[in-house]
């Protein structure tokens, strides 16, 4: 049975497992979900999937899982033969879920404002972009201070992890929020490099590191 993947291809959540299945060659079946203008999440039939009503839902075997962030330590878990997207050192796991929550942070924020701007949704859009720029700020000093001590990543590992890969689609998305990057140059950098990890995919919003953005982000 192939991997099912109930997804709506604007939500920078499923957009997580996308990448994270196309870095590690995972094939998979994509079933599209209406979320907007359809609610099609609001479904009864989907309902039946995920009774909290939210995206992304995977199906692989007899298995039916949701919440990214979840889904994201199943499928490094199951499927990366390399063990470095979510590695078995305890500490460094207890980092990377630190992150995933952050990446939650990001969807209540980044994701919100997005969603007022872009489908209409009844959030506080002040609230919502103060919440993105704080979270900002705390990113690009942690990035920055990483950076100086020879650090690339979001955690202690010298290479990607899925906390990369959770908190990375709603920053590269904040534009559609009208929440600026240029004040991140450490968090801009970031971005940068995993665009350039093998096998990244783009989605709408999201495109491919380019020559001249590395140079741009170091000003």
């Amino acid at each position: 049975m192939a991997i099912k993947l109930y997804d709506f291809e604007l939500s920078g959540n499923c957009y997580k497992l996308r990448l994270l299945m196309s870095i590690l060659k995972v094939p998979y079946e994509v079933v599209p979900v209406d979320f907007y203008p359809g609610r099609e999440h609001r479904s009864g039939w989907f309902l039946e999937l995920n009774p909290f009503g939210q995206l992304p839902v995977l199906q692989d075997d007899e298995e039916t899982l949701s919440d990214s962030g979840a889904i994201l330590v199943y499928l490094a878990r199951k499927y990366d033969r390399s063990g470095q997207w979510f590695p078995d050192d305890p500490a460094t796991m207890a980092e990377i879920l630190r992150w995933h929550a952050v990446g939650d942070d990001l969807t209540s924020t980044v994701s919100a404002a997005r969603l007022v701007l872009g489908m209409f949704y009844d959030f506080d859009l002040e609230k919502a972009q103060k919440g993105a720029h704080r979270i900002f700020r705390i990113m690009d000093e942690h990035l920055w201070f990483g950076e100086k001590e020879g650090r690339d990543w979001l955690c202690r590992p010298a290479h990607p992890t899925t906390a990369d890969i959770a908190c990375f689609p709603y920053v590269m998305l904040s534009d559609e929020a009208e929440v600026s990057r240029q004040d991140y140059p450490a968090l801009r950098r970031w971005t940068d490099r995993v665009r350039r990890v093998p096998g990244f995919t783009v989605m709408s919003g999201i495109f491919p590191a380019g020559p001249a953005l590395e140079a741009q982000a170091a000003s």
